[in-house]
């Protein structure tokens, strides 16, 4: 027991001895080191913290405690300072909004309501929202562009007294955003657009309200403008179903006369026409997509003219009756808007609406080719070299384009009074049309541009007399230039294997249909600098919509 003792009480060794211990015969001048050591994060002792303020909740837009307004760096501010832009009540809504739109958020002016209210604080923000957005679905599915639609989604808020509302228009989505203050969180809503339809009539009262809930002398109460939304809705259109398939009718048998056709020709593609609009409208009742609406659709008028080809009739011209068909289906309309939102600015929803054009484009071709490929299989004699218009006939012609624009006219469900505004306009067209590619010998790519130009420059002016939309003008009014020919030419290549000839026509017919949608926007944008608009106080120019130079 005292051996072991004695063992305890050795001195350990050198290896046992840890590396931080005090050497023997040193002096130990520093404190032993505590049982439990401090983190090396430990505040130092002599340092003074201030001490923390209460949590309170602040915005994001708060001045840090770190800034000092009187060490701040200047802002830069141009020499001429920065131009203020001032809404002339005496342009139309749209040209205000346009404005708008088109300005940074921080150079906006603040609204000015045109409505008044019962209540100081102004409507409830969520009603007018909602208001708001219906008012631009029933724009939107009713075809109006990208633009026009958050311009008069913008007039809406702006006049009853919404500031900081940014409205966003897609293909099939809308939504509107409202910020109360910079403190406040953001109040967005949102509406689908699940379906469209042409229906003028619909969209000149939408406008028509707009320009009534923008305007100061009329009093425009948020439950007024639902009750006549409400009316919009439920009113019926102006025309009956038997009126829209005659329409159909003589809208193909213009158009084959006005590419040559005498009366049978006439006949043969009104009877087409009609045949294919009303097995379109029963595809419709069965619930089938319109892609195969427009299949079934141009099948009757190129079997007429394949029927007409196997009798061998004298005088009597196949290739007429089909492109005369083919004028009735092309979707002239959305290849406007798409358009006019492409040059706009607005890519996602001009990429879906081409998109759209292109797909039922490819329903009229896949119809019209199985035909084809028929009549090509049973030697009938589709003779692609032959002219397809006539020159000895301008008298014809004209009424015969006059014809066609009225039947858009009905086609699109335009307001009556509307509709001789609209013939005169189309004839007007293929006039300029003729005198350019006839008698002046010039392409006839530059000549459908220069033609869409007037139809737009005069659309827009027949517009802003009777504070409407521009569509109902001019969509139906550039029916005559549309590329029926060049469309019917190029299938009947690619039927016969020719597809060279084939794609080189088919090429015509794009730039022909680019031509007529560019032409329409660049006449719009021409006829409002000649109008007076809203214009920044310094810069006594218009401001640009998009970007310039490139950066």
């Amino acid at each position: 027991m005292a051996d072991s003792e004695d063992e305890d009480r050795k001195p350990q060794s050198d290896e046992a001895r840890s590396a931080f211990a005090p050497v023997g015969g040193v002096e130990q001048t520093t404190a032993p080191e505590e049982d439990h050591p401090s983190s090396e994060f430990t505040i130092p002792t002599g340092l003074r913290i201030p001490a923390a303020p209460e949590d309170k909740e602040s915005s994001a837009f708060t001045t840090p405690q770190s800034y000092d307004g009187q060490q701040a760096v200047s802002a830069f501010t141009p020499p001429g300072g920065v131009p203020v832009v001032r809404l002339t009540k005496e342009a139309p809504w749209q040209d205000r909004m346009r404005t708008m739109l088109r300005t940074p958020v921080a150079e906006r002016p603040a609204p000015e309501a045109t409505q008044r209210h019962e209540d100081e604080s102004g409507p409830a923000v969520p009603r007018v929202l909602d208001l708001t957005l219906r008012i631009g679905e029933l724009l939107l599915a009713g075809g109006e562009g990208a633009e026009d639609v958050e311009a008069a989604m913008f007039a809406v808020t702006h006049a009853y007294g919404l500031d900081r509302c940014e409205p966003n228009v897609t293909f099939t989505l809308i939504a509107i955003s409202h910020q109360p203050s910079l403190v406040d969180d953001p109040v967005t809503a949102s509406r689908t657009v699940r379906r469209r339809g042409t229906d003028y009539t619909r969209l000149q009262a939408v406008f028509r309200l707009v320009d009534d809930i923008s305007s100061e002398e009329v009093d425009v109460s948020p439950e007024e403008a639902y009750r006549r939304l409400a009316e919009i809705r439920r009113n019926r259109h102006p025309y009956p179903g038997w009126a829209l398939t005659a329409a159909g009718g003589l809208l193909a048998g213009a158009a084959s006369v006005l590419v040559g056709g005498g009366l049978v020709v006439f006949i043969a593609a009104a009877i087409g026409a009609m045949l294919g609009d009303r097995l379109a409208w029963l595809c419709a009742g069965r619930g089938l997509p319109e892609f195969y609406q427009f299949v079934v659709a141009a099948m009757p008028p190129a079997a007429m003219g394949v029927a007409i080809s196997l009798l061998d009739l004298q005088d009597v011209r196949a290739s007429a009756v089909i492109t005369g068909g083919l004028f009735a289906l092309i979707p002239g309309r959305a290849l406007v808007a798409g358009v006019q939102d492409g040059l706009t600015g607005y890519y996602i929803t001009a990429a879906a609406r081409l998109l759209e054009v292109g797909y039922l484009i490819v329903g009229i071709v896949c119809g019209v080719l199985i035909v084809l490929y028929l009549g090509v299989q049973l030697d009938a004699g589709l003779n692609p070299e032959t002219s397809i218009h006539s020159t000895d006939r301008p008298l014809v012609q004209i009424l015969a384009s006059m014809a066609l624009s009225c039947a858009f006219a009905i086609l699109l469900q335009q307001e009556r009074s509307t509709v001789l505004l609209v013939t005169l306009n189309g004839g007007v067209a293929w006039v300029v049309f003729g005198a350019l590619a006839r008698a002046g010998d010039i392409s006839p790519v530059a000549a459908t541009a220069i033609a869409a130009g007037l139809v737009g420059l005069f659309g827009q002016l027949l517009s802003r007399y009777r504070y409407a939309s521009a569509l109902p003008f001019v969509t139906a009014a550039i029916g005559p230039l549309l590329p029926g020919s060049a469309t019917y030419f190029g299938l009947l290549e690619i039927a016969r294997n020719n597809l060279n000839p084939g794609l080189a026509s088919l090429s015509k017919a794009a730039a022909l249909a680019l031509a007529i949608a560019i032409g329409v926007n660049l006449g719009g944008e021409l006829s409002r600098l000649f109008l007076k608009g809203p214009r920044p106080q310094e810069a006594q120019g218009r401001r640009a919509a998009k970007r310039t130079r490139g950066f």
